[in-house]
């Protein structure tokens, strides 16, 4: 009897083993399923890199790409719209550089110190360290680098202009010597391409848009001033076409790709296009910074993107993997080498390989040195609204480029103090 009992113990025992330890193994062997939401470019191009972080985390986490629209702004207004439901369908959001403060003062990004030393982040390139940080902690992790760049072309001229003055000069002999029909193309629409270039221009010309820090508004000084007139000569002048207000990254590049202009103001990405057997000018165009008044003035838009962790994630850890992954030095090149992106690791514009690709590293390491992020502060949207609404109308000549300025400025200070804001 008593043998019995303690068989049957025994076996009960065993049972309860076995079945914490098969309990124990199944946990073991959940796969952790990690989503991130990138515009619809960037989903396609990281494919290969998810495919290959599935296969080295086969059985423990997957990675899969939440595919959003195609534009910058439709992107963010996705994001949003499922973080203001509650219990967004991803973990992690690729993001550009002027979502960071707006996001993080939300409260809808975790810091990412735990996972990231900040030896590392100092490690990277220069020109991708600024927009990444919110309060003093690091909430977005760089994946590419870009940067506004002055196109000009090789077959016209043996170096490119140095300033506002020497891009005039040139393209009025260009265009006289009937070389080309337009000296300079560039994005003047009403969109946040045309706020990219004027921040390179009042910057070009020694001023500010807005700091944060001091409630400083540069808007109705002379250097912007001065960024908005220049900008509009180019109009009035036929430097520029009239179109041209009207003109977006995808139109300024047509023109110049088919050789109807000596100058274009674009992001990297236009370099392989521009070296496609339909380009006209392919072997023809060299890259530099943006001209200036003055070498210090030199200025590039940050127009870098980067990979934050989302407050509210199940799976912080397993993303802070994948993120680690994906912006590795070997994703880098990898992105590089296939579609020609940007790297935000310094080594890498040495990269002898790259350097057969994309001969024009060395140059993009330097305009990195001048890159400059658009104001950081959660108003950014509104304040470059405001900007494009006003600047555009004098690009179309429907007000003067001072009172675009003007206008600029008190509609700024009004949505700064709006906000509860300092000026």
């Amino acid at each position: 009897m008593q043998l019995r009992r303690a068989t049957t113990t025994l076996l009960i025992v065993l049972l309860v083993v076995m079945t914490w330890l098969g309990l124990k193994t199944a946990l073991a062997s959940q796969t952790v399923d990690v989503k991130v939401l990138m515009p619809a470019p960037f989903a396609d191009a990281t494919k290969p890199l998810v495919d290959q972080f599935n296969q080295e985390h086969h059985g423990h986490v997957r990675l899969s790409v939440v595919k959003g629209p195609l534009e910058t702004e439709a992107i963010s207004d996705l994001a949003i719209s499922s973080l203001l439901l509650g219990n967004p369908p991803f973990d992690a959001l690729l993001m550009d550089v002027t979502w960071v403060p707006k996001y993080a003062k939300a409260g809808w990004l975790q810091p990412l110190d735990q996972w990231f030393e900040k030896a590392e982040f100092e490690q990277l390139a220069k020109g991708v360290q600024p927009g990444n940080e919110f309060e003093g902690q690091i909430v977005r992790w760089p994946f590419v680098a870009s940067m506004g760049l002055l196109y000009w072309r090789t077959d016209l001229m043996d170096a490119p202009p140095r300033t506002p003055d020497e891009l005039v000069k040139i393209s009025k002999q260009l265009q006289s010597d009937q070389k080309v029909p337009w000296g300079y193309v560039w994005q003047g629409r009403q969109y946040e391409g045309l706020s990219c270039v004027f921040l390179e221009m009042i910057h070009g010309f020694g001023g500010i848009w807005y700091d944060p820090s001091t409630g400083t508004i540069g808007l109705d000084q002379k250097p912007g001033l001065a960024a908005a007139n220049w900008l509009t000569n180019l109009i009035k002048d036929g430097i520029s076409p009239r179109a041209v207000a009207n003109f977006t990254e995808a139109e300024s590049l047509q023109s110049f790709k088919m050789g109807e202009s000596a100058f274009m103001r674009n992001w990297p990405y236009a370099w392989a296009e521009l070296q496609k057997e339909d380009s006209s000018v392919k072997g023809k165009v060299a890259v530099t910074t943006m001209v200036a008044t003055s070498e210090e003035n030199s200025a590039a838009t940050l127009g870098s993107w980067g990979l934050s962790i989302l407050n509210g994630t199940k799976h912080a850890d397993e993303t802070a993997t994948a993120i680690r992954f994906l912006t590795s030095q070997s994703a880098q090149r990898t992105l590089a080498m296939s579609h020609g992106y940007t790297p935000t690791s310094t080594e890498l514009f040495n990269d002898p390989e790259l350097l057969t690709i994309n001969p024009i590293l060395p140059e993009l390491s330097i305009a990195l040195n001048h890159a400059i992020a658009r104001p950081e502060t959660p108003l950014y949207a509104q304040i470059s609204d405001a900007l494009q609404r006003n600047l555009n109308s004098a690009l179309t000549g429907e007000s003067p480029s001072n009172q675009s300025m003007q206008e600029t400025e008190i509609s700024t200070e009004y949505i700064i103090k709006s906000a509860g804001g300092r000026r």
